[in-house]
């Protein structure tokens, strides 16, 4: 538990720091007037004591850290980013701006001096990451620092942990920007390449063939029309699940939904990387998504997970670990948090920090509530089954568009606290966070260090468990952010999950659904 100090300044709101002037030269020499840019809505709600957010992006290398070689390198990349050199600043009317100025790498750049053959180094690594989760970064500086432990782990040489205050931007932006820094080690010029852009591109072309070769016109009105049909009436639908969650709809309360105040306590974030072949396998071989996969086998972790916990609690004999201990209708729901704003794209990054180019930046946030099927089946592939009919169906809605839409009417109206209280109410009401990043498709080097894993996540959110996947190379990284009062045994949730992943692919290898020319590299 953190001490009551710790946990008095987790409660607080951020405290900008306050100027009078403008238009005046700071002595590092930086013109204030023309630097300085008001913070955008959503950055000021993270200002919010209920939503002090920070991401964690903690990095494994194949080599030792040289610290050195990363500030080196820091001052003509990460810094050319205006929201990396910036102060959070407040007017006296209470306007808070970006404000530019000069950053000491000493106070970002943390190297504690340690025993690089040290016993037991991933529990040290996950107890440092831990500890960070206690406290913020000092609000007299920009809010962002990285921290290099040169330790062996059991799959790294060093670990490099960057901290972000989520008023600098949202994940995706945040983690574009971090790979816009890295290039691949088989061309050290060459940045990384994501698969997304690859794959849409292809997509508009099968498309165009398609209606090109395509006379039946008529058929292709009726299906639009019923598109669209479908589309307005899923919008309704989940518009009107979202305000009756906003009054009062809440989910079970099972043993992974934190108490009120949550956002307040630190987190254990634990990890493990799997084959990304593996769930390629099973997507291929059922015709669905990564995401469909991911989401499939954390419905099925999860729900071996709170099988165990319930039967625990029911203090029967051993055999009820082996059976049915779930509660009949559980409702458990994910709020995705989902960028709005077209992602400015790595090169686009990479030219802005090495070429003074602009780039769109922002926090443009919608809300996705996302239903998660808790039960025990026999067979597993049902899992990504219902994963897949979620997924889609979400698809077809502007629900994201829509909550977006009702937060930025909120916070025009009544303000920035009412707008808050508004996120906090759905967020409070729901169970977990859950995100899928893709990540590239070849190893990259950060500075010239050689990544092994990368592994993203959060703290200070209003839930006990955040679930996130990143996947890179040909690796999938899974992380958990949790709450340890509320979810004592994240490690076994953890396995759970991954455990799940194995019988689901050992279940299409029984089947024989895996197809003979299937492309394991296929997006």
């Amino acid at each position: 538990m953190e001490s009551e100090e710790g946990l008095r300044w987790r409660k607080q709101a951020l405290k900008p720091i306050k100027t009078k002037t403008a238009n005046k030269e700071a002595e590092d020499g930086v013109n204030h007037e023309v630097e300085e840019e008001p913070l955008s809505p959503s950055a000021r709600l993270f200002h919010e004591p209920h939503f002090n957010v920070y991401i964690i992006a903690i990095m494994g290398c194949k080599t030792q850290i040289y610290p050195d070689i990363v500030k080196a390198n820091l001052v003509h990349t990460l810094l050319k980013h205006p929201r990396f050199s910036s102060l959070q600043v407040v007017e006296d009317g209470g306007e808070m701006k970006w404000v530019r100025t000069k950053v000491d790498l000493e106070k970002h750049v943390i190297v504690p001096e340690l025993n690089p053959n040290m016993d037991e180094a991933d529990q040290y690594v996950e107890d440092y990451v831990f500890n960070l989760s206690k406290s913020g970064i000092e609000k007299t500086q920009p809010m962002w620092d990285l921290h290099l432990l040169n330790v062996k782990t059991s799959d790294a040489e060093g670990v490099g942990i960057f901290r972000i205050h989520h008023s600098l931007g949202d994940g995706t932006s945040l983690m574009s920007l971090l790979l816009a820094c890295t290039r691949q080690i088989s061309d050290p010029q060459a940045l990384p390449t994501v698969p997304g852009v690859v794959y849409k591109e292809k997509k508009k072309k099968k498309n165009a063939m398609n209606i090109r070769s395509s006379s039946w016109w008529i058929w292709r009105c009726l299906i639009g029309f019923w598109w669209g049909w479908q589309l307005f009436w899923n919008t309704v639908v989940d518009a009107f699940m979202f305000m009756v969650t906003a009054l009062f709809f809440k989910d079970t309360e099972t043993p992974l939904k934190g108490p009120p105040g949550i956002e307040f306590t630190p987190r254990r974030i634990v990890c493990r990387t799997v084959s990304l072949d593996d769930i390629k396998l099973v997507k291929n071989a059922m015709n669905t998504t990564i995401n469909d996969v991911a989401l499939g086998i954390t419905q099925a972790g999860l729900s071996r997970y709170l099988n165990r916990r319930y039967g625990d609690s029911k203090k029967d004999d051993e055999a009820s670990k082996t059976k049915n201990n779930l509660p009949k209708e559980i409702r458990l729901r994910s709020t995705l948090l989902i960028n709005l704003r077209p992602t400015a794209g790595i090169q686009a990054l990479s030219d802005m920090m090495e070429k003074d180019t602009e780039a769109k930046w922002g926090n443009w946030i919608g809300y996705v509530l996302l239903p998660f099927t808790i039960g025990l089946r026999e067979d597993p592939l049902d899992y990504v089954r219902q994963a897949k009919a979620t997924i889609d169906r979400k698809k077809h809605s502007f629900e994201a568009i829509f909550t977006f839409s009702i937060a930025e009417l909120v916070l025009k109206i009544f303000g920035i606290k009412k707008a808050s209280a508004l996120s906090h109410s759905i967020l409070t009401r729901t169970t977990m966070c859950f995100s899928n990043l893709v990540g590239p498709l070849e190893e990259i080097g950060y500075y010239g260090h050689p990544m092994a894993y990368l592994a993203p996540t959060s703290y200070g959110q209003p839930h006990a468990l955040m679930i996130n996947f990143q996947s890179y190379s040909n690796k999938m990284t899974i992380v958990l952010s949790v709450d340890e009062d509320t979810i004592p045994d994240p490690k076994q949730l953890r396995d759970d999950i991954v455990d799940s992943l194995h019988l689901i692919k050992d279940a299409v290898i029984q089947k024989g659904l895996i197809k003979e020319d299937h492309n394991l590299n296929k997006i």
